[in-house]
């Protein structure tokens, strides 16, 4: 599968997916110690590790070393694979800080960020066809994935000059029509991700006016897991977040060892070392659990999800019944919260993280 479908449709179906969520959660028991788990991911340059990970025997090593088991599941649909995380037909999942946020908490699912793996350090932009700035977007048709961090970068985008999303007109296209679309005489201006991003840009007259360098730290790339689940069972933390680390520090040398992992995790992925490579390039990721440790506990995160939280709600994906933006409790490091405290359903909790940096794994 190529890169080009990392990021499938961020697109959010979620109206079934709450229905049953909340079908589930009104008959739910508390979650129970267990020695077998499901974990799901997706490809994208920053989760390609985890398939690195359970082909390399890593995750069973540390699975192991804990006395349980670890599936580590494909699924080719990124946003069906955040449903079925939801629906509870898996343990975990891998998901942005947004979708962690409007899908499985908007659903009544209370989740844990255990580990912070990477930001987009460029990897998604704006792009005009022709014009240099990004006030020339106004009054353009902007043609992206609707609903996505895509759309939120354009919004971040707007707000930085002045400009709101009644200056322009969304245009849905999904990625996989994206540079077809580009193609087209009519459209002018299109926001999207790595490769696509880089492959548009290609094009003659084509300039990046924005990118998501500008809002560093704010499209967050996460491993999420059922809250319940991981109290229960904090064998299935210590395992996770122990292999990821392995896998980080492995691939981040440059000896052939890690030569030989990052073109594995790029051929998985549809590309080459090269090609892997260059999405790295636009990833901020976070090789050393010191370094996720001090990012998850940092003020700026905190803000970030303000930005999040806004948007989601200014754009109906925090539920029907969400009165305003801080509906969805957040927690933090530190005993930080955003929203209400009666309500939290997404925690960003650093503690498995720190135990890595601090070899208590």
């Amino acid at each position: 599968m190529s890169l080009q479908n990392t990021r499938t449709t961020r697109v959010f179906h979620l109206c079934a997916t709450l229905l049953l969520t909340f079908a589930l959660a009104a008959g739910s028991a508390p979650a129970l110690a267990k020695d077998s788990f499901r974990i799901a991911w997706s490809i994208y340059v920053g989760w390609m590790p985890w398939d690195y990970g359970d082909q390399a025997g890593i995750v069973k090593k540390w699975a192991d070393k804990y006395g349980i088991k670890i599936e580590v599941v494909q699924i080719n649909d990124y946003v069906e694979s955040i449903n079925q995380y939801t629906a509870g037909g898996f343990d975990g999942c891998v998901m942005t800080n947004m979708d962690a946020l409007t899908i499985p908490a908007a659903g009544g699912v209370d989740s844990t960020a255990l580990i912070v793996g990477d930001f987009s350090n460029g990897n998604d932009g704006v792009i005009l066809k022709g014009k240099k700035s990004l006030a020339d977007i106004k009054g353009q048709k902007v043609n992206l994935v609707e609903l996505s961090v895509s759309h939120y970068l354009l919004a971040r985008a707007l707000g930085s000059i002045g400009l709101g999303e009644k200056d322009i007109t969304v245009v849905n296209t999904s990625d996989a029509d994206m540079v077809a679309a580009y193609a087209s005489p009519d459209v002018t201006a299109v926001v999207t991700w790595n490769p696509l991003l880089s492959e548009i840009l290609a094009t003659p007259d084509s300039h990046e006016v924005f990118d998501s360098s500008q809002i560093p730290g704010e499209i967050i790339d996460l491993m999420v897991v059922n809250t319940g689940t991981l109290k229960a069972n904090p064998a299935l933390g210590k395992a996770l977040t122990g292999a990821w680390y392995e896998i980080m520090s492995l691939m981040s040398g440059k000896d052939k060892a890690a030569v030989a992992a990052r073109t594995q995790m790029g051929k998985a992925s549809g590309t080459d070392l090269a090609g892997y490579d260059a999405q790295l390039a636009t990833t901020r990721m976070f090789y050393q659990a010191a370094e996720a440790v001090s990012f998850t506990r940092g003020a700026e995160l905190v803000d970030t999800m303000k930005h999040v939280a806004k948007f989601s709600f200014d754009h109906g994906l925090l539920g029907e019944g969400a009165p305003d933006a801080g509906f969805i409790g957040i927690s933090f490091p530190g005993d930080k919260s955003l929203g209400d405290k009666a309500n939290i359903k997404l925690r960003f909790d650093d503690a498995y993280m720190a135990m890595a940096a601090d070899d208590k794994l």
